[in-house]
């Protein structure tokens, strides 16, 4: 049914006029980004700008500061966590479409965000080994039938010449969607929920962990938790949004 689904959204997208997938407007005539966004929406994506929390990458609003309050106040088992977006409005539309609405076709337009931030900012790519994808449950792979992470680590990885491990990490169960839940039930939800193979890729590894969002860095944490448990040495997350 979902893969279904996903036909007929690309279908549509095909057969109809193409319009912006978040102010609907008809793309024919208009400047826009891949087709898929008018560019006076695309402008609208707020940008995470400097300077950042050295732990969570959110934009801090005392710049005398070099950590924000909520890391202050918990461990975060990466070592440090870039996003070149703020989730919220049009950036937040767009990633609800590539993860629930079927339309993985969006990758390389999204992941150009990344790419673009990991550029600006200098990003060390060249201290990096491996990128690695956090992973969908396996029951929660089926009924999406794609990880949105893996698609992003694909184009990052491709742009930077690196090599990506999809199956290093595993969730070990099932959780709760981490939306649900407040800041202390996302920590004990994700809690000891990876575990690493191919343990001998990763060992002594710098590693690049991407998802899409970072909100309490929860996942993040304990799946770089899990590959530093395996041996790896720096683990660096790059999310789309925080």
């Amino acid at each position: 049914m979902n893969m279904l689904r996903k036909v007929l959204n690309l279908l549509a997208d095909i057969v109809y006029p193409k319009t912006c997938l978040v102010c609907k407007r008809n793309l024919k005539g208009i400047a826009c980004i891949d087709n898929f966004v008018c560019t006076q929406c695309w402008a609208k994506i707020k940008r995470n700008i400097p300077p950042f929390c050295r732990s969570c990458g959110r934009h801090l609003e005392k710049p005398l500061q070099n950590i924000c309050p909520a890391c202050v106040r918990r461990e975060l088992h990466f070592d440090r966590a870039f996003s070149p977006c703020v989730y919220e409005g049009v950036l937040k539309e767009l990633i609800h479409a590539f993860k629930y609405q079927g339309k993985d076709y969006l990758g390389p337009t999204l992941s150009r965000l990344m790419i673009e931030f990991i550029e600006e900012y200098n990003l060390p790519m060249e201290l990096l080994d491996l990128v690695i994808p956090v992973p969908l449950h396996r029951a929660r792979l089926r009924e999406r039938e794609f990880n949105q992470a893996q698609i992003l680590s694909n184009h990052i990885a491709r742009k930077f010449n690196k090599k990506v491990l999809p199956d290093t990490l595993r969730r070990l169960r099932f959780t709760k969607t981490q939306t649900e839940l407040e800041i202390d039930e996302r920590l004990l939800n994700v809690k000891n929920s990876f575990t690493a193979t191919q343990k001998e890729e990763i060992k002594g590894k710098n590693i690049l962990l991407v998802d899409d969002v970072l909100t309490t860095g929860a996942t993040c944490s304990e799946a770089a938790y899990a590959l530093k448990e395996a041996g790896a040495n720096i683990v660096f997350v790059l999310t789309l949004a925080n």
